[in-house]
């Protein structure tokens, strides 16, 4: 039994230490709460809510919450959004599946330790390659709006036109984009065009 301790001890230890053992752990929990314990939602542009506080394991030297933390609390909020309002389960019965392709934060105030946030996350709409959405973190202890992230998510196996129809059984136009976002949008395709002829890559062979 001791032996049985020690080697279940040590291989904990080796998840952890070599592995990003609480990410690879809370991504599936979220995708499972969100599947089996919290309701459907059927709107696909309403905004969802995922509470969390602020860790001693998040803060950096300055003790507020490192940069790098809020990207990933983002990936787990977006996880459980996308997972609720059925997009996950939409690509997986079309054979498809998501990246991300490429992100952009504001940081506006540091949350500090303890504090309690929520990560309200929406979709703001999809183009023929991508779906774009918005990640808020609000503190609960003001409603102060605390970072807000954009990203982009790539569409591979299929499209993101095939996922809201297989959704909604009918063909929906995409909601128009902010015009910040259709900025920020430009900006990533100059720079795909930039770095693809920085590589001598043809305008043909798109980024994934």
């Amino acid at each position: 039994m001791l032996g049985l301790l020690v080697a279940f001890l040590a291989l904990a230890l080796a998840f952890f230490a070599l592995l990003d053992g609480w990410y690879l752990v809370r991504v599936p929990c979220a995708v499972l709460r969100a599947r089996l314990l919290q309701p459907r939602v059927r709107d696909l542009l309403a905004e969802q809510r995922y509470a969390g506080r602020v860790l001693p394991s998040d803060l950096d030297l300055l003790l507020h919450m490192n940069n790098a933390r809020y990207l990933r609390e983002a990936d787990v909020a977006r996880a459980a959004h996308l997972t609720r309002c059925g997009v996950l389960g939409a690509l997986r019965d079309l054979g498809g599946h998501t990246v991300l392709a490429a992100s952009c934060a504001r940081y506006r105030r540091s949350l500090r330790l303890f504090e309690p946030f929520e990560v309200r996350t929406r979709l703001l709409g999809w183009d023929d390659r991508a779906f774009y959405l918005e990640a808020r973190f609000v503190s609960l202890r003001d409603s102060f709006l605390c970072a807000l992230l954009r990203s982009r998510q790539h569409v591979l196996g299929t499209t993101p036109d095939r996922v809201v129809q297989h959704l909604c059984k009918r063909r929906v136009e995409p909601p128009e984009l902010p015009e910040d976002l259709k900025h920020w949008i430009a900006y990533n395709e100059t720079s795909s065009q930039l770095l693809r002829a920085e590589s001598g890559l043809s305008d043909t062979k798109k980024d994934q």
